[in-house]
This record gives C-alpha cells, structure tokens and sequence, in this order.
C-alpha cells in the first residue's frame, strides 16, 4: 500500500499544503495520496466518515510518512465540512494556502507545483484549474456546469472565475474559513461553487490554469458520489441564494470594477 516518497517532495513547506477530503472512494484514494506526496509535502487528508476501510489503511500510510497527516471525521458530513476541518487545522498550524484536490484521481497530482509556484508568487489571489476533458467526460456533465459557469460569471460580475466547479484549486485559508464561518451553507456539494463567488466578493481574485480532468470508469476504480437530481436541486437553490445576495451587492461590485479594485485588478 505505502510507497517511497521521492525527495523532492520530503522537503515542507511552511506555506503551503494539499488538503485532500475523501469519502468512500475506495483504494484509489491511496493511489491519489501518493501521487500527491510525489509532488508536494505535506498533505493533509480529512476522512469525511468513510466506512469502506480507507482510514485505517491511511491511517497506516501517515505513521510511515512524516508528510502526510490524516484526519478521520466520525459521521459523513459533506466535502465542504471535510475541507473547513482542514481549513482550520491548517491555520492553527500557520498555513496560509491550501491546494484541494478530490481522492478519486479525477485531478492532476503531477499539477501541484505548478499551482503552488503560481499560489507564491501571487499569495493575494485563488489559483484555480480550468478542467480540460477528454473523450471519458460524461457530456451531460460538461453541458451541465456550462450553466453553473454561466450564472458565477453573473454574480461575480465577470470577476474571472474560469469554471465554478473543478475542485483542483488554491485558496488562501484565512480568507475561505473566514467565508465559511459566517455561512451555513457551503458544507456538501455547493462548496466548490461557492466558495469561488463569495471569496470574489471579499476581493479574492481568481486566476487560472488549464488543468486536465479524468473520469474514471469503476473498472478503472473510478467511483462518484454526484447525484443529478439531489446535486442539480442544491445546485439551483445555491445560485438563487447568490443571485439575490448579488443583486444587493451589485453597487459596490460595480464600484470595484470601475476602479478595478480587488478581485478586478489586473
């Protein structure tokens, strides 16, 4: 299951840390640490109440790597709660950012330094993957997150974000748990989305890196939680929440761009 760790990634940083939340996704979540301790160190990863095994076998992975640390969660209660337990983990410990990634191998491991370099050399901002898929991207799904991206540009008053719902990205952790402590929602499937909007509206500017994404076949050991019905339907209560929040916002966001204030500075 373990494996050495190459060099590069031994020496840790101070700064910044890869923030991994998983749920029930099986021994590909082990394959996905792996990689991600290849590229970077540490790695953190909250184990949101899985009951498939997984967090003893990481449990067993972390005692034999000083680089990675593992948190066991004791009921399942959403990707965004998994990654506000890290969050504020991380910034008791004095991090300032925090790449997530999903465990189930849809995102680039090899990709963390480069959003880490790009993360340091504008700490102010959010460094987000812009998915580029491939033949095995579900359409409905790529057609889909075309109206998410649709209705963010809105309430970002076209900010930048270049899509709502990839998850491989780089927050500033003081800036998103600040965001999410004063919001009950953001706490399952809402929290990629949103969070980008509300972190624009508190002057987070976005930047963007185009950053491949897979969807695995479950022979590949591919395994996903995403439900239309129940997604699409929080989906479109989050959105209208936003919308109605942007329309007071809307003087000042407009105020900020005229002058190109943060998040519309260049």
């Amino acid at each position: 299951m373990t494996a050495a760790v190459p060099a590069a990634a031994t020496s840790a940083s101070r700064t910044h840390l890869v923030l991994i939340p998983s749920y029930n996704t099986g021994a590909k979540v082990y394959e996905t640490v792996r990689e991600a301790r290849a590229s970077w160190s540490p790695v953190w990863v909250v184990v949101d109440g899985s009951d498939d095994g997984t967090a003893e076998g990481l449990l067993r992975m972390a005692r034999e790597d000083a680089g990675l640390r593992v948190w066991v969660l004791p009921r399942n209660q959403g990707k965004g709660s998994a990654v506000l337990h890290g969050l504020r983990a991380a910034q008791a410990a004095g991090f300032t950012h925090a790449l997530t990634m999903d465990a189930d191998g849809q995102h680039p491991a090899a990709l963390i330094p480069t959003f880490m370099q790009a993360s340091m050399r504008r700490p102010e901002a959010m460094i987000l993957g812009r998915p580029v898929f491939d033949a095995s991207a579900p359409l409905l799904r790529v057609r889909g997150r075309r109206i998410s991206n649709g209705w963010t540009n809105l309430e970002t008053l076209g900010a930048g974000v270049g899509d709502s719902l990839y998850g491989f990205r780089v927050y500033p952790v003081a800036a998103l748990a600040a965001v999410m402590a004063r919001q009950p929602w953001m706490r399952r499937f809402d929290f990629d989305t949103e969070a980008v909007v509300r972190l624009a509206w508190r002057g987070v500017k976005p930047i963007n890196i185009d950053a491949p994404v897979k969807y695995l076949k479950a022979e590949e050991g591919g395994v996903s939680h995403f439900r239309y019905g129940r997604d699409n339907v929080l989906l479109t209560w989050m959105h209208t929440r936003l919308v109605l929040e942007f329309v007071l916002r809307l003087p000042l966001l407009l105020w900020r761009r005229a002058l190109r204030r943060p998040p519309f500075q260049p």
